[in-house]
């Protein structure tokens, strides 16, 4: 992945470029609010990781001003500030994931994977198909072989998801991630629920299945 540090701590900042850089990925690393905002506007990358204490423009500031602009690149907050109202700002200002200081790398490292799995929807890209099913994005109208399907908008999000991924194993913690926006296990059956309802809708009504199980790893949509 390409990828932007933005920390004005230098010990820091060589601390993750080097183990994100050992790891493949392309490591940016700027030590300024300002020249991190200027950094993620001309460039193109995967995940932005963003301290949120830095003079001059602070790394809240400095998401909420890529998100107005429309930049919708992945943020993950690195912060030594860790109480639930923190979380709660930073994830409001338009960060993706919160990592408090001090960290392991480890964790790091998994959390942007994470992030850098999360592909965002091609502009052009306003219909989505497999097979007789159809996905009108801008109408947000499901159709199986002509006839409506009335999906709740958590069911419409997992269709979409496995959709934009024909052909793909998407796994129990992918739809966690981009689905419901958590990069945690939550230690519930909330995804296969979502999935037998989104099925006796999608497939049951129908003549073959279209979402597939694939046991041990995942759910799949084929073309």
């Amino acid at each position: 992945m390409k990828l932007l540090v933005v920390e004005d701590d230098p010990t820091t900042g060589d601390y993750i470029a080097r183990g994100l850089r050992e790891e493949g990925n392309a490591v940016d690393l700027v030590a300024d609010g300002k020249d991190g905002l200027i950094q993620a506007t001309s460039g193109q990358y995967d995940v932005l990781i963003v301290d949120r204490m830095m003079p001059g423009l602070d790394g809240l500031s400095l998401v909420k001003a890529l998100r107005g602009a429309g930049n919708q690149t992945p943020v993950l907050f690195l912060t030594s500030l860790g109480s639930v109202e923190d979380r709660i700002g930073g994830l409001n200002a338009g960060g993706d994931d919160y990592l408090v200081k001090p960290f392991a790398f480890g964790e790091l490292s998994a959390r942007v994977a994470a992030l850098g799995r999360r592909q965002p929807p091609a502009e052009q890209e306003t219909v989505l198909r497999a097979g007789a099913l159809e996905m009108d994005l801008l109408a947000r109208r499901v159709t199986r072989e002509g006839r409506d399907i009335d999906l709740l908008p958590r069911e419409f999000a997992i269709l979409e998801h496995l959709l934009r991924r024909k052909g793909r194993v998407q796994t129990r913690t992918m739809l966690l991630e981009d689905v419901w926006g958590i990069s945690f296990d939550p230690m519930t059956n909330v995804v296969e629920t979502h999935i037998s309802r989104l099925r006796a809708k999608v497939d049951k009504p129908f003549d073959g299945d279209l979402i597939k199980t694939v046991r041990g790893a995942g759910y799949r949509i084929d073309a």
